[in-house]
């Protein structure tokens, strides 16, 4: 890291602490993939029941037209 420090211009010190933000900062990023994959499974469970229910009601509707009409 000495080597890579002296050929960017910056101290060691500097370059040790930018990799240790850049680790961090990975790290919170897989926590929030993880939210968004949750977020994510949770919206297509939702589409999927509001699919069955608009079904439903559709059948409902032409139901309730046939025997009306």
């Amino acid at each position: 890291m000495v080597e890579v420090s002296g050929r960017l211009g910056v101290s060691d010190k500097s370059l040790y602490l930018w990799v240790r933000q850049a680790k961090e900062r990975q790290g919170a990023g897989s926590g929030e993939a993880a939210l968004l994959k949750s977020e994510i499974a949770r919206l297509k469970a939702e589409l999927k029941r509001t699919s069955e229910e608009r079904d439903i009601l559709k059948k409902a509707a032409a139901y309730f037209a046939k025997v009306s009409g």
